[in-house]
């Protein structure tokens, strides 16, 4: 205990020096925890956008970019598919329910979703969660109602009542406006923490009405124009669809059905399961978490490679110090423990610091995280493989104390007294 105290006054004595080593430590731990908690938190996030649907199926291209289109509305789809196929499967006697999706206008930067009364009933998140509304309705036989996600209406301050436009395209800002074809919010989604609270929700029928007057991608114009009120009078039975998703009577089924979907004659498709696909997109992101979490451990390093570099440069100042030690009757061992104990305190100081950073910046971070990405950081305790992470850099600090300890242990007392010229 004694060796304890020693060590704290003496780091004490040269405070400037050790709350420069302690910050650079306690940077370099929230790093790498950041790094860490991010990396869990988006698995975690990625994997609870979808739940309980067995296939997701598409036009044909690649399994990831068919997963990150219908599930997460990043990128496009490479071709629509005929609203014949979604029937013939949606009708097929082992599917269960199935919900189709078009895809392709946005509004402000968010990207509308056309699509029927069974996704309000059969879609689930996280564990087997339904969705549900904070307020309002879903959209019912009005094709020009809409339904928020919670991000959606909170971003944009958006209540029930109110009327938007909606935009051709995906762009932030699109020149090409369906302003003739005004919506109403009829309902708002609770949070989800998924795609669905950045999402526009409206009926096929509303996306069809949009685009009933348009010929080869331009809208009509002069006479050719069909308004609103012409629109509802209309036949709005899409013709194609962007995907559709899945669930069926028996697990038992699926490859079965995946491989029918994709030996499907009356047009190009592509089956796909959304686990597997999740893991075919985590393995292609596996290289970068890794370079990520490496140059995270090397951040680490370098503090206490800074560390070392303190205690040894203020070793040759402490000669006296030392030798005064050995003179009063510490042992050698003794004055190897301080410098020991020296390096465990700052590396536990930074340690501790580093977790006090990590909460700070989680809770200002959180907000924007969320809204912004979709990323929800929770102020949660650090895990088993958090505590491990931490514990290794104690026990490098020690070993990185030892280096200057071994240094002060073989120092002799007359090395110490002497005076060199």
């Amino acid at each position: 205990m004694y060796l304890l105290r020693l060590a704290l006054a003496s780091l004490n004595n040269r405070r400037f020096t050790a709350l420069l080593t302690v910050f650079a430590i306690a940077l370099s731990v929230c790093l790498l925890l950041a790094v860490e908690r991010v990396r869990t938190e988006a698995r975690a996030s990625f994997a609870s956008t979808i739940s309980g649907t067995d296939l997701i199926v598409g036009a044909r291209s690649g399994s990831v970019n068919l997963l990150l289109y219908s599930v997460f509305r990043i990128g496009n789809a490479t071709n629509n598919i005929r609203w014949e196929s979604f029937e013939h499967f949606a009708q097929h006697p082992r599917v269960s329910w199935a919900i189709p999706i078009s895809l392709g206008d946005s509004h402000r930067g968010y990207r509308v979703m056309g699509t029927s009364d069974a996704y309000f009933e059969h879609f689930r998140y996280g564990r087997k969660q339904p969705i549900e509304l904070a307020d309002g309705r879903p959209f019912a036989e009005d094709p020009f109602e809409v339904v928020l996600g919670a991000e959606v209406a909170q971003a944009l301050n958006y209540k029930l009542g109110d009327e938007l436009v909606l935009a051709h395209g995906v762009a932030t800002v699109s020149l090409v406006k369906h302003d003739d074809k005004p919506f109403h919010v009829v309902g708002i989604l609770k949070r989800t923490g998924t795609p669905v609270d950045r999402t526009l929700h409206i009926s096929l029928e509303g996306m069809e009405a949009l685009h009933i007057d348009w010929q080869n991608g331009m809208p009509a114009r002069g006479a050719a124009r069909i308004d609103a009120d012409q629109a509802r009078q209309m036949d709005l039975q899409p013709a194609q669809i962007t995907a559709f998703m899945l669930g069926l009577n028996s697990k038992i089924a699926t490859f079965t059905l995946q491989r029918e979907i994709n030996q499907y004659r009356g047009e190009p498709l592509l089956a796909i399961l959304p686990g597997v696909a999740l893991q075919e997109l985590w393995s292609l992101m596996g290289t970068a978490e890794k370079a990520l979490f490496v140059v995270s451990l090397f951040v680490v390093l370098t503090g206490l490679i800074g560390m070392l570099t303190a205690i040894l440069t203020s070793l040759n100042e402490r000669r006296r110090e030392m030798a005064i030690l050995r003179s009063v009757g510490a042992r050698p061992w003794h004055v190897a423990g301080l410098l020991i104990l020296e390096a465990f305190s700052l590396a536990l100081s930074g340690v501790l610091c580093g977790l006090l950073l990590l909460y700070a910046a989680i809770a200002a971070a959180q907000g924007p995280l969320q809204s912004g990405y979709g990323l929800y950081l929770p102020l949660a305790l650090p895990s088993a493989y958090e505590w491990s992470l931490l514990g290794g850099i104690l026990v490098a600090g020690l070993l990185m104390g030892s280096v200057p300890a071994w240094r002060a242990y073989r120092q002799s007392l007359a090395d110490g007294l002497s005076i060199r010229l």
